[in-house]
């Protein structure tokens, strides 16, 4: 079984072909330099990008996959959630695909895709307690099966990601920024009771990172000193021409109290899970955010003490990506669901149907 996935929702455009659990063929455009100017995405723009780049993306594929469009059997796509523009150009362009022919459609949760990626890796035992943390997005997910899914918790306001990131412009860092704070806190060590963690005098598995990006905008105001003189300035934090000391503390620092925060969070769905009788057996932890090496020690920490497997994804399937989607798309058609022309698509904000048609009924 050959399946396509189509990947759109913020600012990539990808699109991936897998075979029987296999990743075959892979090809990705970033629009980040073009966001870059502006601080963050561009909702516009990033759609405009996307139809400039679907089609030529395609035919590279296929070139260098050196396979036929006949022999693609099913078209899976993220129908979000996501930028409305970005998933419109493609879903639009998996509907032409599959318009008049015998190939199967399937649009794919692009959160539970994340959480499913490594398994092109790896074996993942269910069921599982998942972490997706992105840009857009920070939530608990109880894994049972690629049609099975159940939201333990999530954000209230910010995401980890979009902390990291709006941290890193109030230090005039260029976007994204999230990566420049972890390997500017691999130079400290943190002081972990500069910043309180945030949301967890409670017992729910809720998140708020507001609070925390306030604390690091008015110590980042009273210590001005701190923010670089312009974007870039950047490569002056790791060429040995600019003291960094304090503020590799500061990003050290807040480093930690995010990892902690979700470790926090993470224990304590481990044990609710073990008060209401389903004990899991691993801990999946994906999106962009997964790629930093202090919440991926703090992960790795977590699920020993636990005993449990750690299913890290490798960091090209921790972004955005194609893969996840033509992975994902293949296991559900595999349990016989897919969708019809009239599939949509669905922004951030909106839950996500689960509106399948099923030949196995």
């Amino acid at each position: 079984m050959l399946t396509l996935g189509i990947e759109s929702s913020c600012d990539e455009t990808a699109l991936a072909l897998v075979e029987d659990g296999k990743l075959l063929h892979s090809v990705i455009s970033t629009q980040i330099d073009i966001h870059a100017l502006f601080g963050g995405v561009v909702p516009e723009i990033a759609s405009r990008e996307h139809y400039r780049l679907i089609g030529h993306l395609y035919d590279s594929l296929l070139a260098k996959a050196g396979i036929d469009a006949e022999q693609i059997d099913n078209v899976a796509v993220s129908r979000g959630p996501g930028l409305l523009g970005s998933l419109l150009v493609g879903v639009g362009f998996a509907k032409g695909l599959v318009a008049g022919t015998r190939k199967k459609l399937i649009g794919v949760n692009h959160l539970h895709a994340h959480l499913m990626a490594a398994g092109l890796e790896q074996d993942i035992e269910l069921p599982a307690l998942g972490l997706l943390v992105s840009g857009g997005h920070t939530q608990i997910f109880l894994v049972r099966g690629a049609d099975d899914f159940t939201e333990l918790g999530k954000t209230l306001d910010d995401a980890a990601g979009e902390a990291f990131d709006k941290v890193a412009k109030m230090l005039n860092m260029p976007y994204p920024g999230g990566k420049y704070i972890d390997q500017l806190g691999r130079l400290a060590t943190p002081d972990k009771k500069r910043f309180t963690r945030p949301y967890l005098d409670n017992t729910n598995l809720n998140f708020s990172f507001s609070g925390l990006k306030t604390a690091l905008s008015l110590y980042i105001d009273a210590h001005a000193h701190l923010k670089l003189p312009s974007l870039n300035d950047v490569d002056e934090l790791f060429n040995g021409s600019r003291d960094v000391t304090e503020l590799a503390e500061l990003c050290a620092s807040f480093n930690f109290t995010v990892a902690d925060t979700l470790r926090v969070k993470m224990q304590r769905a481990v044990d609710q899970r073990k008060e209401e009788g389903e004990f899991v057996k691993s801990i999946i932890v994906a999106g962009g955010v997964a790629a930093n090496s202090v919440i991926r020690e703090t992960m790795t920490e977590l699920a020993s003490k636990n005993k449990l497997s750690l299913v890290l994804p490798s960091f090209s399937l921790c972004t955005d990506n194609a893969s996840m989607v033509a992975y994902m798309g293949e296991q559900l058609i595999l349990k016989g669901y897919s969708h019809g022309l009239d599939l949509d698509a669905i922004p951030r904000g909106r839950k996500i149907p689960q509106d399948y048609l099923n030949s196995l009924c």
